[in-house]
């Protein structure tokens, strides 16, 4: 499938805008992390997938480049209000979902090799194994953060065209696949 075609099944299945980007534009800082530690997600230390269980980010910055092209989509939910969380982890779900979704398609393509990374922690179980003492029960479909891998998002989304905030009463979520 070529990059057009990708993109554009990307949107027909629910992203409000997907972008490709030369995987070497994308801005990594180390200071990133910084936002997964202030545990405002509550999954620090909580996930498998998180930090610091993740990994240091020098290393996953440093994995990035094991990559040349990202498609990067997005996903705009509207909101009742600023204090509607229950419509955000709605949002977020669809998301994630949404994430999911663009996974199964990339091994339907047999791509080479492929990073998929989300928005804030893997929500593929309702409780992670982190959190009982088992191991990662589906560790081919747990899925890091942009920001774990110390991406700015929101420079990534204007690298992009895209806007990283969607108006008033929505709330907006990043994802990227990553190809060798």
């Amino acid at each position: 499938m070529e990059k057009e075609a990708l993109r554009e099944e990307v949107l027909r299945l629910g992203a409000y805008r997907a972008e490709f980007i030369e995987t070497e534009r994308i801005e990594a800082d180390a200071s990133f992390r910084k936002l997964c530690e202030s545990n405002a997600c509550g999954n620090y230390g909580r996930s498998y997938m998180c930090p610091p269980d993740v990994g240091e980010v020098e290393t996953l910055m440093g994995r990035l480049k094991d990559y040349r092209l990202a498609l990067v989509y997005q996903t705009v939910g509207t909101l009742e209000d600023s204090y509607d969380f229950e419509g955000m982890m709605e949002a977020g779900k669809r998301h994630n979902d949404l994430a999911q979704q663009v996974r199964r398609l990339t091994e339907q393509l047999d791509c080479e090799k492929t990073l998929h990374l989300g928005a804030g922690g893997c929500r593929v179980c309702d409780v992670c194994g982190k959190k009982t003492g088992d191991p990662c029960r589906h560790p081919e479909q747990a899925m890091s953060s942009l920001e774990a891998y110390g991406i700015n998002v929101s420079t990534l989304a204007a690298q992009c065209g895209m806007r990283y905030i969607n108006g008033k009463d929505t709330v907006t979520y990043f994802g990227a696949v990553f190809f060798s």
